[in-house]
Formats: C-alpha cells, structure tokens, sequence
C-alpha cells in the first residue's frame, strides 16, 4: 500500500512540460547594397528576443499593429522561415522532445504533421484546380498515413466535423463562400491531428457574422480535440473571446506577455493601453481615444532604447538609452517598460 502511495506521489509531482517553449528567437533579414558587388548593409530584426511557453490545450494571441512581427515570429516557430538564432521546443507524448530551429528539412518532415497551420486569405490558400477532397486529404497523402476507402472516409469526418456536407468533397473552392472556404482550411488542417495549430489571422477576411461562426467552431474543436492555438490578430475583441492569454508584439519584440483577462483588466504596457484605448465601443456616445501617433518602428532602421520610446507620452531618461528586458510581475505577467520592474531608473 505505502509503495503504490509513493508511486503516486512521485507521479503528481513530475512536472508538466509546456507544449511549446520558445527561448531567444530571432529572425533578420539581410539588406544588400545596391550594385554589382552587393554586400550585407543591414538586418531587419522582424523577430528579436521572443520568448514564452504554451501549454497544451491552450490558445496563446499574437497582436499588435500590422509590421510588428505578428505573422513573421508564428511562421519561424512553424519553421516556414528558417530562425536565425533560439530555441524552439515542441514537447510531444511519451518524452519525445524536439529543437525544431536545429533540425535538417529531412527530419522536420515527420514533425510536420504535429504543426499545422490555418491561413488568413481562404482562397489563395487553396489549390483552384483541385477538389476539396483532394485538397483535405494531401497532407495525408504526403504523410503516407491512410489512402483508399480508409481516406476517403477520414475525409468525410472531418468535413462534418467543421460543418460542411459529404458531398462538398466533389467540388472546386470556386463554388463555395469565404467562410465555407475557411472551413475547408480549417479541415485540411485538422485532419491530421496536429498538435499544434497556428492560425493566421483566421478569420480577418470574413464578414462579421461569418467570423462568429468560424471562432464558435474554432473553440468547440479545440474543446472535442484538444488542440493548442496561435492565435495571430489584429482585432482585440476576438482575441478576448477566444485566447487564455495574450502576447503584445512590437517591432518584433514582446513588450507584454499576461493572461487574458489580466491584459484586459489592467494594461501595463503604454502600448498594450493604447491598443485598448483604439477598440470601437459599441456605445456612440462614448469617445474614441487614439493614443498613437505615428507609425510602427521601422525594423530595419529601429531608434535606440526602448523601440516604441518616440510615441509613447510616458517615456523617460532611460528609455531613448537601453532597451528593456521582459520583466517577470508578481501577477506572473511579463511586460518590456521602465514603468514596471525596474522603476528604480525613474526620474
């Protein structure tokens, strides 16, 4: 009896490993002189110094103004863009750990199943010579996992599963709406159980009431499925909806990293703040405010110190000097300002 007690007990206190652990990830892209002999003048830093864990079952949200690095950090972690620097850690099953920044094409290709992705325009997405059925069933077809009858009727399954008819499979993505179009990439990226699934500004290109639906239907398979979002938006009421907790980007860096409702509630980072502040009301009533003047950083050109430091109001000595690091709060949030956890440098 006391042995099975101590089995148990060393059970529970294993730790649970995050899905995915992000560590320093980076990734520049050269600029070359004009000419015959061109050499490297620049880099755009698109992606510098990411870091953050996703555990499974969870639906992280990467936001922030279009150039912040949204798309560009969501394509390295899936190793679409080859990183130039960090770590990126998937934890499967079993104790099956992978650096997916250092591993060859060769053998990232089995992977590849573990890591989908949902993209943001639903017809460019999909191949307008092939059949719906054709286009859910190549990755398994790539994959070598099921052909036959054994395919045609995982096909099938899934295509209900995301609210389309059986008979949808014999059609062109012509034929169909956005919405439907999106429910065909949503299909072709859940038919091979992916562990995680990266949508990239899923549902930005829908009708209003078509993106209600889509993220209805994105929450209820995450639920049945038990799957693990990125979430990569622009628009903060569906992020509220649908993510657990939220990144801020900005010129490419995390400057706030917390929980939803704690990002929500109480904004720390000057910019998270003026995000928020630039969400319509529904009430006409009440007044716009929009914090923001200029444009997002420049990532080939970014100005010293803190990066956002030329359009924030609450900006201070050091923040034209250094750039700051992701501090760790008391509430486990992490946000990038003097105005937080290093408020000793304030003058």
């Amino acid at each position: 009896m006391s042995t099975l007690s101590n089995q148990n007990d060393q059970v529970s206190s294993t730790p649970v490993l995050p899905l995915l652990e992000v560590r320093n990830l980076c990734k520049y892209f050269p600029v070359y002189s004009q000419g015959f002999m061109r050499k490297e003048v620049s880099k755009i830093k698109a992606v510098d110094q990411v870091s953050f864990d996703l555990m499974a079952g969870e639906t992280l949200g990467l936001v922030g103004e279009s150039g912040s690095g949204k798309t560009t950090c969501a394509r390295t972690i899936l190793r679409a863009l080859q990183p130039t620097s960090g770590e990126v850690i998937l934890n499967l099953p079993e104790g099956r750990r992978y650096d997916l920044s250092q591993m060859s094409n060769k053998l990232l290709k089995p992977l590849r199943q573990e890591m989908q992705m949902i993209f943001q325009d639903p017809y460019a997405s999909l191949n307008p010579r092939m059949t719906v059925g054709d286009i859910v069933a190549e990755p398994m077809k790539i994959h070598g996992l099921a052909s036959g009858s054994d395919l045609d009727g995982r096909v099938e399954r899934i295509l209900l599963k995301v609210g389309l008819k059986s008979e949808h499979r014999h059609r062109y993505p012509h034929a169909f709406s956005g919405g439907q179009r999106q429910r065909i990439g949503i299909a072709r990226a859940l038919i091979m159980n992916p562990a995680l699934v990266v949508a990239d500004e899923a549902v930005s290109a829908l009708d209003v009431s078509v993106q209600a639906q889509v993220i209805n239907l994105l929450g209820d398979l995450q639920e049945e499925l038990g799957l693990t979002y990125i979430f990569v938006a622009h628009d903060l009421s569906v992020v509220r909806h649908l993510c657990d907790k939220v990144a801020v980007m900005y010129a490419g860096r995390i400057v706030e990293i917390a929980s939803t409702e704690a990002l929500f509630e109480d904004p720390k980072h000057p910019y998270t703040r003026a995000l928020l502040n630039a969400v319509p009301h529904p009430d006409p009533d009440v007044p716009m405010e929009f914090e923001l003047g200029g444009e997002v950083a420049d990532a080939g050109n970014l100005p010293s110190g803190c990066s956002f430091h030329p359009r924030c109001k609450e900006c201070f000595q050091p923040c034209d000097q250094r750039t700051p690091e992701l501090q760790t709060m008391p509430d486990g949030s992490g946000v990038a300002c003097y105005l937080h956890g290093e408020s000793d440098e304030k003058q």
